[in-house]
């Protein structure tokens, strides 16, 4: 499996968008891809960090000189195949997609639906098909808050409808709580009233699935838990979006109920998907989030385990990269369980990445 492309890559500077950069340079020096990169990002300052050929910066994805910016890249370096890592950019992108495929410019995304969809929204889909969520309440009024502590009991969990990384969300004990936290963010201009809503409590273990589709077929997938969240004493709810600590598992529940899930969003699916869950306290699993895109540490993932196993297909970003431009890949993978189970993934702030495996105990260093 060896690859020579020349691509477009935005939102480099993010830890996601560099994870994916630095696994395909992995693949590079492995000797199984030769790649020219055009990485983009709006901030000025951390577009420096990725191991691009050629860094641009470009407007914010809601400005409407994003994607014509992206145009007149792709036609300048004679782009291949555009890969938007961050999921505000990636449906931007997925809307226009004919814009860039009239220019013979690939993308392997999945529907603009299926990106970055609302909350509400992923929770209508997963009930309609049988797969199982938190009992939810949408917020309108404080009258709403009310009537969800009856009906649901306490403690609840509110967070934003809309937006990644656990945003505005807080254990609640009280209707008082949760008016008051809403109160606050709207009184501070981070949301409106109709912003939020509020379900059960999940006080159990914290899983993630992430899986990559080609045409409504599963090609693999990978299942961890979430150990340890970076700079959890400084945020109110403990949650800080990425992991610093995760192990993979072998899971069948996770991998049923993540599967489930993904078809429930989108019946054909196309691209990479993540999906959340989490344990609920009589012990069953319960999806909270689905979305056409990319968790922050996916690539990351298959750039230590390739780099510990001396093994390239183990990296994600690669197959992605592979059956995005040729749509098909020359080598079997797994379903289900692409990786060993009990590898853990550490990292934090100006420490670097560590691969390490519980059964001997040995580590890695990554970065």
């Amino acid at each position: 499996m060896r690859i020579k492309a020349r691509i477009l890559v935005t939102g480099v500077g993010g830890s996601g968008g560099f994870n994916f950069v630095s696994a395909l340079r992995t693949a590079e020096r492995a000797g199984v891809a030769e790649l020219f990169i055009v990485g983009t990002d709006y901030n000025r300052y951390h577009i420096l960090a990725p191991d691009v050929n050629v860094r641009h910066r470009t407007p914010r994805h809601s400005d409407p000189e994003f994607i014509p910016t992206l145009l007149t890249l792709a036609k300048q370096y004679t782009i291949e195949f555009i890969h938007p890592h961050p999921s505000s950019e990636a449906k931007v992108v997925s809307e226009m997609r004919k814009r860039f495929e009239e220019e013979g410019v690939s993308l392997y995304l999945p529907d603009a639906s299926a990106i970055a969809p609302s909350k509400d929204y992923i929770i209508k889909r997963l009930n309609d098909n049988g797969v199982p969520v938190p009992s939810t309440k949408i917020v309108k009024e404080s009258e709403d808050v009310e009537n969800a502590f009856r009906e649901l009991g306490s403690p609840l969990w509110i967070r934003a409808r809309a937006g990644a990384g656990g945003r505005l969300g807080l254990k609640v004990n009280t209707p008082e709580e949760a008016i008051l936290w809403i109160r606050l963010n709207v009184l501070q201009g981070r949301a409106t009233w109709g912003d939020f809503l509020l379900h059960s409590y999940l006080p159990g273990r914290d899983f993630a699935f992430d899986s990559l589709w080609y045409r409504g077929k599963l090609i693999t997938s990978y299942a961890r838990e979430r150990l340890e969240y970076p700079l959890r004493h400084i945020s109110l709810s403990g949650i800080t979006g990425t992991p610093s600590v995760a192990r993979t598992i072998h899971h069948e529940e996770i991998n049923r109920i993540g599967t489930a899930a993904v078809l429930a969003l989108d019946p054909s699916p196309h691209g990479f998907y993540s999906v959340d869950l989490k344990e609920g306290a009589d012990g069953k699993i319960y999806v909270t989030e689905v979305d056409g895109k990319w968790h922050t540490t996916a690539p990351l993932w298959g750039e230590a385990i390739s780099l510990a196993y001396g093994d390239q297909t183990m990296n994600l970003a690669l197959l992605y990269l592979h059956l995005g431009i040729t749509g098909a890949l020359d080598i079997d993978v797994p379903k289900y369980n692409l990786y060993p189970e009990g590898l853990y993934l550490i990292r934090q702030l100006d420490t670097g990445v560590i691969l390490y495996r519980e059964s001997d105990g040995k580590t890695w260093r990554v970065r």
